[in-house]
């Protein structure tokens, strides 16, 4: 094959009897993974897709529609702006921002002009930011102005050289006037800030012709995005996700989804992006919709469902990736039950499970099955995936070219149906931790599989279901919560003794936190509590659920044993559906 090149970032082939190689010859699937010889890296990437769809919709936001073509242009503005600043290839940038056209246009300026790409979730708090900016030594922030204030707060802003403000509305044209003074003076979203020297997204985006855009040499194995990610130990981490990371997770994920449309795409069909951007799974599929030719759809803000059900009965979405709470949130949403969910074909669901009720709830309403796939931030994101047709229950089975082993506490293969952590290698799997050498190689086996932190059996076609998370780590909505920050920073209030968080159950969000708490001062309050958290931990980092403690389990070296706090749950839930 001329034209086309075989890739594997970690040079790995699939062993021949792994038993989801029959599962794919059932489903006429491609076990192989082949990147277009042409594609050494995003940027390629961007150009070979818009070259193909230059004159078709890209994206539509509040109504306002950008084409392939405007998208090429504005993002190579971008890369030419910040080109023109002195940064060099490898330098970070950090984007705050929610789902709007300027931060598809900035991800694409950054990449193309071979700097890193540091997603940075807009509702964190300044004691957050200030870590991100710190770790990752970005030298340039593009922010949405709704939380400039956050970055004001921050004390110690690292190598932050250059801040970028944008406004909700600045690509809107006119419109974007009226929007901008609306969410400012109407419905006051944007907190007074002020950032000396500032530059609005504007005058960033007009200020440098595109013809001065320089192309880089950048290839697979370069770093494009530090996406941070929880653990078990300290704060956030970034995960080095490679150009050939996420360019063989984009087709790994074409291999599954093209078997769920019944007659080609059409430009013009789109994409409801709601999950926010910053997030792995969504930039991930937005990428794939990019591959595809489809429209993103981009919607702000995921928990205004009015809008949401305005915007699918506008645009009809035939693609909706989604986490369960969004997809149980919309089974019970009168107005969107009333929709003509006939052009669906794809409902993806990632990030956390989808709950069998969710699964059932939906297909009845769309006639859609939830397709579920299963991966992490350290995977670009997604490792396994369920073949179209129907709901399992389970992960599914592994990408192309992805293999997935089951090992005991001493490093062996556990024996078909029996338990083990899940392990993996493939093209997708990370160059390592930021900065983190050891934790990197506490992530990773002797023989280069990372380790997943969670724990799952295998059936005998390949299937794997997770039983169990060996990680301390809480899964809240799909979003990473590791118990040392919570508790750090509900231990840092001057009444707080000492306290232990772990993930307990929800059925909204699949779990939330809860904070054990032995108390230095008496008369600190529930509510109390609460008011620190919100004061330090982004909303869905807060515990939603606390209680009070004479002491703390601890191991025999005073180490908080959150096993034993997790038994002391599952013990008072048992009381209480037995009383």
């Amino acid at each position: 094959m001329q034209n086309t090149q075989t890739f594997n970032a970690q040079n790995f082939t699939v062993p021949a009897d792994r038993a989801w190689q029959q599962t794919y010859r059932d489903h006429n699937l491609d076990i192989n993974l082949e990147i277009p010889a042409h594609i050494q890296n995003l940027p390629d990437f961007f150009a070979d897709n818009i070259a193909k769809h230059a004159n078709h919709p890209a994206l539509t936001f509040m109504d306002k529609t950008i084409s392939y073509r405007e998208l090429d242009l504005y993002s190579r503005q971008i890369a030419a702006y910040l080109q023109s600043l002195g940064l060099v290839k490898g330098d970070k940038v950090a984007v705050m921002m929610p789902n709007t056209p300027q931060y598809v246009v900035t991800m694409m300026g950054i990449v193309r002009a071979g700097l890193i790409l540091v997603n940075v979730n807009p509702l964190y708090t300044s004691h957050e930011l200030e870590h991100q900016l710190k770790d990752s030594e970005a030298k340039v922030i593009f922010i949405i102005e709704n939380f400039a204030k956050t970055l004001e707060k921050v004390q110690d802003k690292g190598q932050i050289q250059h801040i970028i403000t944008t406004s909700v509305g600045d690509m809107l044209g006119l419109k974007g006037v009226v929007v901008n003074a609306v969410v400012r003076y109407v419905k006051k979203m944007v907190p007074a800030y002020h950032l000396p020297n500032a530059v609005k997204f504007k005058d960033a985006l007009n200020q440098v012709s595109a013809s001065r855009f320089v192309k880089p040499e950048l290839h697979l194995d370069d770093i494009a995005v530090l996406q941070y990610t929880g653990g078990t130990t300290g704060v956030a981490k970034g995960a080095m996700l490679t150009h050939g990371n996420i360019i063989a997770n984009v087709l790994q994920c074409m291999t599954h989804v093209k078997q769920g449309f019944d007659k080609p795409y059409q430009h013009g069909d789109y994409m409801a992006v709601a999950l926010p951007l910053y997030h792995i799974f969504s930039f991930t599929v937005m990428l794939l919709g990019m591959n595809m030719g489809m429209a993103f759809l981009l919607i702000p803000n995921a928990r205004d469902l009015n809008d949401l059900t305005k915007q699918f009965a506008k645009y009809r979405p035939v693609f909706f990736p989604a986490v369960n709470t969004l997809f149980n949130a919309l089974t019970h949403h009168e107005g969107f039950k009333k929709l003509d969910h006939s052009r669906l074909k794809i409902s993806l669901g990632g990030g956390m499970s989808v709950l069998p009720s969710t699964a059932a709830a939906w297909e009845k309403m769309t006639g859609n099955y939830i397709i579920e796939g299963y991966g992490l931030s350290e995977t670009s994101p997604v490792l396994t995936f369920n073949p179209i047709g129907q709901y399992t229950g389970k992960i599914g089975i592994p990408f192309p070219a992805t293999d997935i082993v089951l090992l005991d506490d001493d490093g062996n293969e556990v024996a078909m149906g029996e338990a083990g952590e899940i392990c993996a290698k493939g093209p997708q799997v990370m160059k390592g931790y930021w900065k983190r050498d050891d934790e990197t190689a506490k992530a990773m086996t002797e023989n280069g599989y990372f380790r997943t932190g969670d724990v799952g059996v295998m059936d005998e076609r390949g299937y794997f279901k997770i039983v169990d998370r060996k990680k301390d780590m809480i899964l809240v909505s799909g979003f990473n919560v590791y118990p040392n920050e919570v508790e750090e920073a509900i231990a840092a209030n001057p009444k707080v003794l000492e306290c232990g968080a772990i993930g307990v159950p929800d059925e909204h969000s699949g779990e939330v936190v809860k904070i054990f708490i032995v108390k230095k001062d008496d008369s600190l309050t529930e509510k109390e509590v609460r008011a620190w958290a919100k004061q330090h931990l982004t909303g869905y980092k807060r515990p939603k659920r606390i209680a009070f403690v004479d002491e703390l389990p601890k191991s025999n070296v005073g180490k908080i044993l959150r096993k034993e706090l997790r038994k002391l749950e599952e013990g008072n839930l048992q009381a209480s559906q037995t009383a």
